[in-house]
């Protein structure tokens, strides 16, 4: 019980929590940085299109699962705040048991559908076979990343959040030396990133789950709590359902836009590959604050502290608006810099496109820090459905907009409609606040 988020100083409560998070997924987008690194100027641009290809199909697949374990994730917090522990034990049961076998299927359906999915990737034939070695390997490990996902939601949903960090960065670190080793040193190509990708997921996975197991057993259910409870099975399926559909509708449509770009050749996949790296990395820590602001309303909603959610709500804002302001300021005004980190200075044509996304998307970062900051709150009150509906807006928008102005407008289209998705979506997001969730009132 050491870990509330319903007492103490709003913003330094929001901020010691989310900094774990967000120095986690910087460290994840710092190995997919350095893997992007080491492929392209190690195995060349043919490479480097293919594992940017296989990272969105991995990105889709991840997401279903972590949906899934987010919106366990929320359920726990606020049975965590309300002080049902029983409850909350028997939902860790339930939804353990559930998303393991859901892992388990997905993985095995990847290995045998691994030809339609590069089909439906629309994947060229000259990258085509590196594409396949890279996700055939990839896919063995699917079910390390639900273990690492699962027990880190579990730790953050009972406001821990530095240890997930641990084990992200022990990974980080065995990937990145494992993929010098098999990559520069062995020459195994693809396949040893792939093989580096797995084998930290395993030790993740393993490592993190045997941590929870034996500390944090006054909290873990016992034989008494592994039973089929049906309050609790609605609600697990209510708030993990939702969740999902939310994650991999937003991931779908990002990968409807790979699709999209791989038609464009394997200069633009480079640039797409590249480019999009960089643009994660930027806006991965607004996105990290959104899911821990969503933890934050879930055990304060649980805990009855309508204040304290009124006023976390404006503490968010406040921060996200100031780092979204600088980090459009460094992407814009540096995005060849960024871009030679990972393209060759003769590659000119890929590193001009991948300035031009850059410079697009940079600009609109306020987009995606509020539409990320909707989906943390909607969730936390007990709303996740309002995420889907947000999420459905600005993926709709974008691919629509993509499918509709690429083919006459080329490439530009594409970066063009993502920022103008975020913004309907927040539009939406922020009306149904002020009619639905009295958030004028919040000023009162």
């Amino acid at each position: 019980m050491d870990h509330q988020l319903t007492k103490g100083p709003i913003t330094k409560s929001l901020l010691l929590f989310s900094l774990p998070m967000i120095l986690g997924n910087l460290l994840q987008q710092f190995y997919n940085i350095a893997d992007t690194f080491i492929v392209g100027q190690y195995i060349g641009s043919n490479a480097l299109a293919a594992v940017g290809s296989s990272f969105t199909i991995m990105t889709f697949l991840t997401s279903i699962i972590l949906g899934l374990c987010m919106g366990s994730g929320i359920l726990f917090s606020m049975l965590f705040g309300a002080k049902q522990i029983d409850k909350m034990k028997t939902s860790f049961c339930l939804s353990f048991i559930g998303i393991a076998v859901l892992s388990i299927v997905i993985e095995i359906l990847c290995l045998l559908c691994i030809h339609p999915i590069l089909s439906f990737l629309n994947i060229p034939s000259d990258i085509y076979q590196q594409t396949y070695d890279y996700l055939w390997i990839i896919f063995w490990g699917f079910f390390f990343t639900f273990l690492y996902n699962y027990f880190s939601c579990v730790l953050r949903a009972l406001g821990n959040s530095r240890v997930p960090l641990i084990f992200l960065a022990i990974a980080t670190i065995v990937n990145i030396i494992l993929d010098v080793f098999f990559i520069v040193s062995l020459r195994l190509g693809v396949s040893g990133a792939a093989l580096a990708t797995i084998i930290a997921q395993a030790l993740s996975g393993f490592g993190i789950m045997i941590y929870v197991f034996l500390t944090q057993k006054d909290l873990l259910p016992t034989r008494q709590h592994c039973h089929y409870d049906i309050e609790v099975f609605q609600k697990i399926r209510d708030y993990s359902l939702l969740t999902c559909i939310q994650q991999s509708v937003m991931n779908f449509g990002i990968l409807m836009i790979q699709g999209l770009v791989n038609s464009f050749g394997v200069l633009t996949m480079s640039a797409f590959a590249a480019a999009v790296k960089i643009d994660s990395f930027a806006y991965m820590p607004v996105q990290d604050f959104g899911n821990a602001f969503s933890t934050f309303i879930a055990q304060n909603k649980g805990a009855n502290e309508e204040e304290r959610i009124q006023k976390g709500l404006k503490s968010a804002i406040c921060i996200s608006t100031i780092f979204c302001l600088m980090i459009s300021f460094g992407v814009v005004f540096f995005a060849k810099e960024l871009m030679l980190i990972f393209i060759h200075p003769s590659e000119i044509e890929i590193i001009a496109q991948g300035i031009q996304y850059l410079q697009i998307e940079g600009m609109c970062y306020l987009g995606i820090g509020c539409l990320f900051l909707l989906y943390g709150y909607y969730r936390g009150v007990g709303k996740p459905g309002i995420s889907v509906v947000l999420t459905v807006i600005s993926l709709g928008t974008r691919v629509a907009l993509a499918y509709l102005f690429a083919p006459t407008l080329g490439q530009c289209a594409i970066w063009w409609a993502i920022p103008i998705g975020w913004f309907l979506a927040d539009f939406t997001g922020i009306f149904y606040g002020i009619k639905k969730e009295n958030w004028l009132q919040f000023n009162k």
